[in-house]
């Protein structure tokens, strides 16, 4: 199975961005123990801080299933919903905080609604979650 993670805006951050709310850790050192942790399977990630990229490497994907953390562009962007909605490839949206306890602006999520499930605020577990939902044909 090959499954494509997107991480979108300030994502590249991670590790310095907020620790008490995303954690010390960089999503590559992370990334890493993810891929050893569902050997067999491929994992591509791509990140970018611009709506576009994210639009592109939607519709561009050849993976069997796609993680995205679409960072603020979640609870801003129809364009990225429009593009979930435009695709065969399921999406399955990914969150490391709780966005439920957060600022009221991100308790709406625009692209939940196209994605076949939400994963929220289990850290950067968030993803291991996601892939095994996947792996274990969850989600098709």
């Amino acid at each position: 199975m090959k499954i494509l993670i997107i991480n979108g805006p300030n994502l590249n951050l991670l590790g310095t961005r907020e620790p008490e709310i995303y954690g010390s850790r960089t999503f590559e050192s992370y990334l890493q123990e993810l891929r050893e942790m569902i050997d067999g399977d491929e994992i591509e990630y791509l990140q970018s801080n611009h709506e576009g990229d994210i639009i592109d490497f939607l519709h561009n994907t050849d993976a069997d299933g796609v993680i995205l953390n679409a960072g603020a562009y979640t609870h801003t962007s129809l364009a990225i919903a429009d593009a979930i909605a435009g695709i065969s490839t399921p999406v399955i949206e990914v969150h490391i905080s709780n966005t439920a306890s957060r600022e009221a602006i991100r308790h709406t999520s625009l692209i939940a609604p196209v994605c076949r499930g939400t994963i929220t605020g289990f850290g950067l577990n968030s993803y291991f979650l996601a892939a095994q939902a996947f792996i274990m044909g969850h989600v098709r």
